[in-house]
């Protein structure tokens, strides 16, 4: 079976990591497959929240695959396959929307955190907005400890997103957070018992499609691209947005349905 599994239903695109053998490590085929998922997601307006998981319930991922991917970064060997060829020709539009970084999506994307979630798998949930982790799931940025850095966007992105020194006490010890205290420090929304984790998922995943799909996309553009941003031009650009919504075909509906009580049918338009 492919490294990534992808289904879609109802306006929601799963994507399911899927080498559980190897604790969903990332490989050059997922990472391609993760790409291309990505921009279909992206471009495909009849999609409106993803889900991003891993397969089991070990693992979401471990992050790259230390036997596979790694050495290819370093050098340490050199592309063997065609598709080891074809990723190295490509790495950086591959590896920039594999882990949405940076790569503009400002759909919504929510993480189901089934076990491990080590290195590329702690980075790649920086890049999703809502977080469900089960009680056995586990964080942490451990490249340091490996002679390596997380660069695919840690070091950027996640003291955006949890305190200072607790971001640099992940990024410095590369010591792994429990769920509990990864969510203590607001690096998840919930944790909830293993059996509770994909229901739970898809209640947020389907709360959210039943919403104005531009109106959704323009609250996460402003907050991504108004980050560290001068108040006034931030502004701005929130004004600019928010023109583009009012001025849609869902902005009407959307009280009109209300004052007709009935569901809102939202056409992304």
């Amino acid at each position: 079976m492919a490294d990534l599994l992808v289904d879609k239903h109802q306006g929601i695109m799963t994507l399911t990591l899927n080498r559980p053998e190897a604790r969903n490590a990332f490989s050059p085929e997922l990472l391609i497959l993760l790409c291309e998922a990505w921009h279909e997601y992206r471009d495909d307006k009849s999609l409106r929240v993803a889900v991003l998981t891993g397969a089991g319930d070990v693992a979401f991922t471990a992050g790259g695959d230390l036997k596979i991917l790694m050495p290819l970064f370093t050098g340490a060997r050199q592309a063997e396959t065609e598709v080891e060829k074809h990723f190295m020709a490509d790495i950086v539009r591959i590896m920039s929307a594999a882990l949405l970084r940076p790569f503009e999506l400002y759909k919504p994307v929510i993480a189901a955190v089934n076990g491990y979630a080590l290195a590329g798998g702690t980075e790649i949930l920086q890049s999703t907005d809502i977080r469900i982790a089960s009680e056995n799931a586990t964080f942490g940025l451990t490249e340091v400890q490996r002679g390596l850095v997380p660069g695919g966007g840690s070091m950027v992105r996640l003291a955006r997103q949890i305190p200072y020194c607790k971001a640099m006490e992940m990024l410095l010890t590369g010591d792994r957070l429990s769920a509990e205290e990864a969510w203590r420090i607001g690096f998840i929304n919930e944790v909830v018992p293993p059996e509770r984790l994909m229901p739970r998922t898809f209640e947020f995943a389907e709360r959210l499609a039943r919403n104005a799909p531009l109106a959704m996309q323009a609250c996460k553009e402003t907050v991504l691209r108004t980050s560290g941003m001068e108040l006034d031009a931030a502004y701005t650009l929130e004004h600019e947005l928010s023109q583009v919504v009012m001025a849609s075909k869902d902005a009407r509906e959307g009280p009109r349905a209300f004052a007709e009580k009935r569901e809102p049918n939202y056409t992304g338009e």
